[in-house]
């Protein structure tokens, strides 16, 4: 997956290179300054928003655009960005409201919610399958994350 801003910054992160202060946990886990680029989310929030729906990085916004209407789907430029922003801001959402919840480097160096126990959940491949299908729903991935 290229995520451009991603690319810069995994070479600014990785702890070989000397990671900035901050920005990476002793745990491997990333710091607030990544948790909030990753929060940005920009094509998925002016989407959301046209549609009136505002996202608060709750459970809620994560219902409220399981409702919204495909209309991406027809462009397969707009379809991966929109993807990748979904995937995000589930993240984001898991983050912010779920304790222990955390970014950390996946596999493949794109980000991964770290969850209690130390399960991974790859928010990029949950956002894009919402994106390309509408199933799971991503409040139904937040909730059965949120669960555990």
């Amino acid at each position: 997956m290229n995520i451009p801003f991603l690319d810069n910054w995994r070479k600014r992160a990785d702890p070989r290179l000397g990671a900035p202060p901050g920005q990476r946990g002793g745990d491997g886990a990333w710091g607030e300054g990544v948790a909030q680029l990753l929060s940005e989310c920009e094509l998925l929030r002016s989407r959301a928003l046209a549609a009136g729906v505002v996202l608060g990085d709750t459970a809620h916004s994560l219902e409220a655009l399981d409702q919204l209407l495909p209309r991406w789907r027809d462009d397969p430029e707009e379809l991966a960005g929109l993807g990748t922003d979904a995937g995000l801001y589930l993240g984001t959402v898991l983050v912010r409201t779920v304790p222990g919840a955390r970014w950390a480097p996946g596999a493949r160096g794109g980000p991964v919610v770290v969850l209690a126990p130390g399960r991974r959940l790859d928010v990029l491949a949950a956002g894009r399958e919402w994106a390309e299908a509408g199933a799971p729903g991503l409040s139904q991935v937040y909730a059965a994350s949120a669960r555990l």
